[in-house]
């Protein structure tokens, strides 16, 4: 074989590595499906909603009216606790332990998951906006673009990633991928945590009637229906919450 031939041999071989510069596939388009609607507190700021089997969590903020609350999803809460003097923000829970982190106040509080009595304080940087806890770790938004991991004990950051869409609220974590409300909107995104590209954009519009909306504040608040594939969702101020399931926009 001649060099130039040799040449062109090995050339065609390195071309021959189809899709390695190929984009990412866009997201996949979703819509809500309403499956039942159960009542929620209106005078309820929701911050947090998370599942621990089949208790539901709620984290609400406002100063004054900042708390966490736990019991039966659609029902009076049977465990609350206030948090006087802090801006209450999103929550999660790992078995034991119950976090709520705080929005300007750079404070999270470690709870115990069944008293929600307050255990320690651990002080953190910058803003405190969604938790959920995803593979032993905590993943965290602060309205920006980029998702935080925390160490669910020490709470320190142990890494990033950027989603490239700004304003990421409140979070779910569902396996590998986060869902995360998008402030000031009625959309989700599906996200894949190991990466931050957005896999699913959901269509979260139109769930409450104009009346509700008068008094309502924006969507905030997703919960895993867990070993169903459903989500519970609200919003601040919301007098409803929403059984759905995510399906293709078609």
């Amino acid at each position: 074989m001649t060099t130039s031939l040799l040449l062109a041999a090995v050339l065609g071989g390195c071309a021959a590595a189809p899709g390695s510069d190929a984009a990412p596939p866009a997201p996949e388009k979703l819509k809500v499906q309403v499956l039942s609607e159960l009542p929620h507190d209106p005078g309820a700021f929701t911050q947090g909603l998370e599942f621990s089997g089949e208790t539901l969590y709620e984290g609400t903020g406002l100063v004054g009216k900042s708390s966490m609350r736990a019991g039966p999803a659609g029902a009076a809460p049977s465990v609350r606790q206030e948090l006087p003097g802090l801006f209450g923000e999103g929550i999660t829970v790992l078995g034991p332990t119950a976090w709520q982190i705080t929005w300007q106040d750079g404070v999270a509080i470690e709870r115990d998951a069944k008293t929600l009595a307050e255990r320690r304080r651990v002080t953190y940087t910058g803003e405190g906006w969604g938790l959920c806890h995803q593979n032993g770790r905590l993943v965290m938004s602060d309205g920006s673009s980029r998702l935080t991991f925390r160490d669910p004990v020490s709470f320190a950051p142990t890494g990033s990633v950027d989603v490239g869409r700004d304003q990421l609220n409140e979070l779910e974590c569902v396996g590998d991928s986060v869902y995360a409300n998008v402030w000031q909107t009625d959309r989700i995104l599906r996200i894949d945590a190991a990466t931050g590209r957005v896999t699913g954009e959901i269509d979260a519009s139109g769930l409450l009637t104009p009346g509700e909306r008068g008094s309502a504040d924006v969507l905030n608040g997703i919960a895993a229906v867990p070993g169903t594939g459903e989500f519970l969702i609200t919003g601040k101020l919301w007098p409803k919450m929403f059984r759905v399931k995510f399906v293709p926009n078609s």
